[in-house]
């Protein structure tokens, strides 16, 4: 139906509904260090607000032909300042099949060190990285909830645990 720079607009019968330009997808990063995950919080034009959100970024988004592996410490080091020794790849999934064809690449990182101060690319984002004990998680999103930061849907993995006992 139209297409713009990273996002198109498609009908398939009577179904409507979006996806990624050229089969670019994306990559989550489940990420801890010290026992801590690693998080980050931006602001999304979408739900225009803040988002607490796993790392994460597009892989192929500038037609360098790089892998999962390779956009996965890409952006965690650009987002967080944690960089890692081993990419995990856990598995491609769906976040949103009724109404978005895109789909994500779940990796587990290793081996996280920290090398610098993280935040985003300079003038493009805006992150906030977080640092959070594994039995303080669900508190803590509890409490950026409150504060009307809106949560990703992928943060239920680490929350799991306290979800379903």
């Amino acid at each position: 139906m139209w297409a713009g720079r990273f996002v198109t607009a498609q009908r398939k019968g009577k179904w409507e509904y979006a996806g990624r330009v050229g089969g670019i997808r994306a990559v989550v990063v489940l990420a801890q260090h010290d026992g801590k995950w690693i998080l980050v919080e931006q602001p999304r034009a979408a739900i225009g607000g803040p988002c607490l959100e796993l790392p994460a970024g597009l892989v192929g988004d500038h037609g360098d032909g790089a892998t999962v592996e390779e956009t996965a410490i890409k952006e965690l080091e650009e987002e967080t300042g944690f960089t890692a020794g081993r990419v995990e790849r856990l598995g491609d999934f769906h976040a949103s099949p009724g109404m978005l064809s895109e789909s994500f690449t779940l990796v587990r990182v290793h081996d996280v060190r920290r090398i610098g101060e993280g935040g985003g690319v300079a003038g493009e984002e805006d992150i906030t990285v977080h640092l959070v004990a594994g039995d303080d998680l669900a508190r803590f999103v509890a409490a950026r909830r409150a504060a009307g930061v809106a949560v990703d849907v992928k943060l239920l993995l680490p929350l799991a645990p306290f979800l379903l006992g």
